[in-house]
């Protein structure tokens, strides 16, 4: 098999975990980072460390960017002498930038030569390099199955969203806003748990078992949303409105937060009185579309 020659750009908890990853599977690795003292850990396992950026970008074939945000990007792709650099080769972006910051990368790197691929990560630092590792790339497909080994090497579950460069960090802003509605959730719960005295911990445990029943069932939801057909096939939304009032008048009663359990049980019973209770529950999408995206 072909030697791996790879540059990570950034060298923070990500950028240093992905670096080690290839390190660990016997890759070439030059290394980049604006503070040079991040670099020692990798330079002792083997690493090379580029005189500057444009070097990093000329050292190897595939160059891997993971740094604090989408302004970073912009700021170091407009570095001098990295345009030149990155002729022939293929950036993999895997910060975590706007769409609109990856179709602007996939126009710079077209520009100039180059093969281009967004990625959006989802674990943490400590989950990556594993089987089912989730790693989400959108770009052209033929420099996606050129690069798939430098993405395996990095997450087992690699999910290609297809050629439109700003799919991958669409799709991420999707799955955040689902693990931050399910924190508050979580959150609500441990509250309610508190103010009955009712052990927090085991609560845990019991959402991390049923989470696998749960997915399937949002999974069920998703095919139903895309294909317009709200017909009652697991859940009638009629069942949450009552759900989610019990959870509002909970919350008065104990005294606690109404902040969530009042903005889920108001978007529910609006769903009512439009008359969608005899229809399947991901029909609540109707009531949070904006007038003019209705359907």
């Amino acid at each position: 098999m072909k030697q791996m020659h790879v540059s990570v750009i950034g060298l923070g908890m990500m950028g240093s975990t992905i670096a080690e990853l290839y390190l660990k599977g016997g890759a070439s690795v030059t290394i980049w980072n604006r503070s040079p003292g991040k670099a020692e850990r990798l330079l002792a396992a083997g690493a090379a460390q580029a005189a500057g950026l444009a070097a990093a970008f000329s050292a190897s074939e595939t160059i891997v960017m993971c740094v604090a945000n989408g302004e970073a990007v912009s700021e170091l792709l407009a570095t001098p002498g990295v345009g030149a650099a990155i002729a022939g080769r293929t950036l993999i972006q895997l910060t975590t930038i706007s769409a609109e910051t990856a179709r602007s990368g996939a126009s710079w790197a077209s520009e100039h030569g180059a093969g281009y691929l967004a990625g959006a990560i989802q674990a943490a630092p400590s989950q990556m390099g594993k089987a089912d590792t989730p790693l989400l790339v959108s770009g052209a497909e033929h420099t996606f199955q050129a690069q798939r080994a430098e993405l395996a090497a990095l997450a087992g579950g690699l999910v290609y969203l297809g050629p439109e460069p700003g799919a991958a960090a669409t799709m991420d802003l999707a799955t955040l806003s689902w693990v931050y509605g399910g924190m508050l959730g979580f959150l609500q719960g441990a509250l309610i748990l508190q103010a009955e005295g009712v052990d927090v911990a085991s609560y845990g445990a019991i959402v991390r078992s049923i989470s696998p029943s749960f997915g399937a069932f949002f999974e069920h939801e998703g095919k139903v949303i895309q294909s317009g057909d709200f017909a009652i096939t697991e859940s009638p939304l009629r069942i949450s409105v009552d759900a989610t009032l019990r959870l509002l008048r909970t919350a008065e009663q104990s005294g606690i937060s109404t902040e969530f359990p009042g903005l889920v049980s108001s978007l529910f019973q609006r769903a009512a009185e439009q008359g969608l209770g005899g229809e399947e529950a991901a029909a609540l999408i109707k009531v949070m579309r904006p007038a003019s995206g209705r359907r």
